[in-house]
């Protein structure tokens, strides 16, 4: 079968094979259209060859305010690295892999972390989780000629943002999640609606969409504050939602939702009197178990990706008993899985020609859902689709999945959530 790659992102790819690009740890660049027009970077740093073994460098969280997301994160990457290995590994040869910390945007972790994966050669890097980090490191990587991959950026600035045809992730842009989360707080009966969310780009852009939706379904946002995550204290914040007493709290952050949660209770809003919702960010079963019994009872959250199996979290447990969150390990699996296969079909581990590959393994061939079943298919001289445990994925020319699936979950009075899903709603990202 013969394919034409979208016109935008093929150009990217061969530019950044051709061009010496920079590798830039300043500001963000981004531009207004997936085509890549920008101007490349000025100073030289020529694009990352293959040397025959496919490298893989983690950016995920360690440490910092999402530092619960890097548990089943690491697993999933260990995972699909322990299959694709004992599968006979890419090109004839092991997987390589490093892992390093993403930290948080207070730190310079992240920028430190690629410096070094770049001096040990990562053909990809995998990460980062927050949408934040992977911005502040995106020019450093790309401009290295290494694919940026992350299996849970969700900001929709990414779709448009310049990455030299070299960034990917497995994780649906905000603008489905904001939909399914608007439509769910308008379902529930809330026509007064208060938002708290973190100021980045994360926080803003997701909380944008839910507003957009919940106004459009009917219910008013009669107040919306979107805070500093590193502030001290949130009682301002949360006071200014309190006047206002809407019946649904749609609670967009962090690690620091925990310290706004409390500061909810204390000024008489809990989740048995206003209905709270999360979002992936803060949808965790680490970070309340210590407050008092029944604190997010009834609270619902949503996280990009459908259902992991029960197969799969015992093979997760398996790399790490310690796991209690399975949030975004299908998708570290599946990423792990499709730049493993794209660099099969290029017969090259060199970023750009991975990058290049992605998006013909991900559709349009004959489906497959494991590393060795869609390998084997590819020495066969068969196109693939490779279907994987968080969904179909299939790339646009943005390299954002086209359709995607969102689960909604609920807290009990462990103040943890249901591992299996209230339900699930999968769409497409445009809508």
């Amino acid at each position: 079968m013969v394919r034409i790659a979208p016109v935008g992102r093929a150009l990217a790819v061969a530019a950044a094979a051709s061009l010496a690009l920079t590798a830039c740890g300043g500001g963000n660049n981004t531009a207004a259209q997936p085509s890549q027009s920008a101007a490349a970077p000025s100073s030289a740093a020529p694009a990352a060859k293959g040397d025959g073994t496919l490298t893989i460098g983690t950016l995920l969280p360690q440490t910092g305010s999402l530092a619960f997301l890097g548990p089943p994160e690491i697993a999933g990457v260990d995972l699909a690295v322990k299959e694709i290995n004992e599968a006979g590994g890419v090109l004839g040869k092991p997987i390589t892999k490093y892992d390093t910390d993403s930290g948080d945007t207070t730190t310079n972790i992240a920028s430190q972390s690629v410096d070094k994966l770049l001096t040990q050669k990562a053909d990809v890097i995998i990460g980062a989780a927050s949408s934040s980090v992977s911005e502040s490191v995106i020019d450093k990587i790309t401009g290295a000629g290494v694919v940026q991959f992350s299996p849970a950026n969700t900001s929709d600035k990414f779709t448009t943002i310049n990455d030299h045809g070299l960034y990917f992730r497995t994780s649906p842009p905000d603008k489905l999640q904001g939909r399914v989360l608007g439509d769910l707080v308008v379902a529930d009966g809330n026509d007064t609606v208060g938002i708290l969310a973190m100021q980045d780009s994360y926080g803003t852009g997701l909380a944008d969409q839910v507003q957009k939706t919940a106004e459009a379904g009917g219910a008013q946002v009669v107040e919306r504050v979107d805070y500093d995550p590193k502030a001290a204290d949130f009682s301002a914040d949360v006071a200014k939602i309190k006047a206002k007493n809407p019946k649904g709290i749609v609670l967009i952050g962090f690690e620091e939702t925990a310290k706004v949660i409390q500061e909810l209770v204390k000024q008489g809003l809990p989740a048995d009197k206003h209905k709270w919702y999360m979002v992936d960010g803060n949808t965790s079963n680490t970070n309340y178990i210590k407050m008092p019994k029944g604190t997010l009872k009834g609270v619902k959250g949503t996280i990009p990706g459908a259902a992991a199996p029960e197969e799969f979290q015992s093979k997760l447990k398996a790399i790490n008993p310690k796991l209690e969150d399975f949030s975004y390990a299908p998708e570290s699996y599946d990423a792990t899985n499709l730049v493993a296969l794209a660099a099969e079909a290029a017969k090259s581990d060199a970023g750009t020609d991975i990058a290049a590959k992605l998006a013909d393994v991900s559709k349009g061939g004959e489906k497959c859902k494991d590393f060795k079943t869609c390998a084997d298919l590819l020495k066969a001289g068969k196109d693939i689709d490779y279907d994987g445990v968080s969904g179909p994925v299939e790339f646009n020319e943005a390299g954002d999945p086209a359709v995607a699936t969102i689960g909604i979950y609920q807290y009990g009075d462990n103040n943890k959530y249901a591992t299996k899903a209230l339900e699930y709603r999968t769409g497409d990202i445009n809508g």
